[in-house]
């Protein structure tokens, strides 16, 4: 898991969520509402896609104009392996961990690889690379 995720406020700017994982080196940002709560995850390709694909304006774009229903997470107590089903029956590469209502990091596919034994790693692969 990666500690002291921040987030991009659901009022902002795509351009400015854009600049954010610039400077933090990510391509993912978790979405987080006034109320600090997590509202769902922008990613690098949301923006490529949702907006400069669909001809909208990422200065004039809000990053909350992008979440989608409510986000897949886990526990911060979760094990490996109800990380691996998570990600497996969501199809997503990206999961942000919770601590009752508080964001408290994210994993990544890249984390739950190194964590398994080569078979899962396979299959985690394998499911996350389908339609």
């Amino acid at each position: 898991m990666t500690a002291g995720t921040e987030c991009i406020g659901a009022d902002e700017t795509v351009l400015t969520a854009a600049r954010k994982m610039t400077e933090l080196g990510v391509g993912a940002l978790p979405i987080c509402g006034t109320d600090n709560k997590l509202k769902g995850m922008l990613t690098d390709r949301d923006i490529v896609v949702k907006v400069l694909g669909a001809g909208k304006d990422p200065a004039k774009t809000n990053a909350g104009e992008l979440a989608q229903g409510e986000a897949v997470t886990i526990g911060a107590d979760d094990d490996a392996g109800e990380i691996l089903r998570t990600m497996t029956s969501h199809k997503v590469r990206r999961l942000p961990v919770i601590d009752g209502h508080d964001l408290v990091g994210i994993v990544a596919q890249a984390d739950v690889a190194r964590a398994l034994p080569d078979p899962q790693v396979g299959d985690l692969l394998e499911a996350l690379s389908t339609d």
